[in-house]
């Protein structure tokens, strides 16, 4: 089985349509469909079977799916053994992260190792915690920078993926966020479950930190005033009078610094969220992500105290 094959194979499993299949791989529609053929020529059974949601994985199709994967990774593992034998070999890099870490934390991480390795090409990946880790079980970046997902909210949620390695790289503090006002107070966790919440919509890494938080707390589900699609979104929702925000303090840093939103002591038991590196394991890894990986080691972030007192304090709007 040629790898080119599996590769379309892949992209056809995922997008479930020879057209965006053939977009995703470079290809003509009918070099897609010509491909697949011949793979299941080769392997004498159907790959995959019409339905009314597009192009559906046979079982032939499903069993052949995680091996395709395999060696397609082992096939990369080859190349980055050889590459590796190369003196001075530096390669490239794919790194994939959500916003808020990007320009927050690593953009000028970033800078400082490019310095260091200058012969290294880095591509800087934008997309939300799903999309990354998708994009890297299939190859197509090679790490992640991203929050730690909190475990057991997600009762659909798939069994994590045992090809990926994760290593907890910084401890984010959670800030607690309100209109800005003349009340200097904090507040207890009773006076905070009578208290309406803007929060990103269930299924975000940023919402499960919320329902765990509100959780380890015993305040059950957050009240809220809305939902939001970013952080952003939910410092100006929350600047304007909408409610609370409980985020991720480096996501609302600079609304807090320019006193746009007022930040609260969280008196819940649960203080920060992890920010995790993410990558594929491999027999060998390339000498570009092994550098990255060491240097994110040596010091990705500085892990802050969650104890530390807010700068900022707030009226208490219900």
């Amino acid at each position: 089985m040629h790898p080119r094959l599996l590769k379309t194979f892949l992209a056809v499993a995922r997008t479930r349509n020879i057209t965006r299949a053939a977009q995703e791989v470079n290809l003509a529609q009918s070099s897609v469909s010509d491909q697949i053929q011949s793979l299941e020529a080769e392997l004498g059974a159907s790959m995959f079977t019409r339905s009314r949601r597009g192009l559906d994985l046979t079982p032939a199709g499903e069993a052949l799916k995680p091996y395709a994967e395999d060696l397609l990774a082992l096939a990369e593992d080859a190349r980055a053994a050889v590459d590796a034998t190369r003196a001075g070999a530096a390669g490239s890099l794919s790194i994939g992260a959500l916003e808020t870490i990007a320009s927050a934390r690593l953009a000028s991480w970033l800078a400082a190792f490019r310095a260091d390795h200058a012969g290294i090409d880095i591509k800087l990946r934008i997309a939300g915690s799903g999309e990354l880790l998708r994009r890297l079980g299939e190859g197509e970046i090679d790490v992640a920078i991203c929050f730690e997902r909190p475990p057991g909210l997600d009762v659909d949620a798939e069994a994590p993926d045992s090809r990926l390695a994760r290593r907890v790289v910084a401890h984010e503090p959670l800030a607690l966020i309100a209109p800005p006002g003349d009340n200097h107070v904090d507040v207890d966790l009773a006076t905070l479950a009578e208290k309406h919440f803007v929060a990103t919509e269930t299924g975000c890494v940023y919402r499960a930190m919320v329902d765990k938080a509100f959780g380890e707390a015993g305040l059950g589900k957050p009240r809220l005033a809305a939902e939001a699609g970013s952080i952003d979104a939910i410092a100006g929702l929350v600047a304007a009078g909408a409610g609370f925000g409980l985020v991720p303090r480096l996501a609302a840093a600079a609304a807090i610094d320019r006193a746009e939103v007022a930040e609260l002591g969280w008196p819940g038991p649960v203080r920060s969220a992890d920010i995790v590196m993410v990558w594929r394991r491999r027999r060998v890894l390339p000498p570009a992500l092994k550098q990255f990986l060491a240097a994110m080691n040596e010091g990705f972030a500085p892990i802050k105290p969650t104890g530390a007192r807010p700068r900022h304090a707030a009226s208490l709007p219900s």
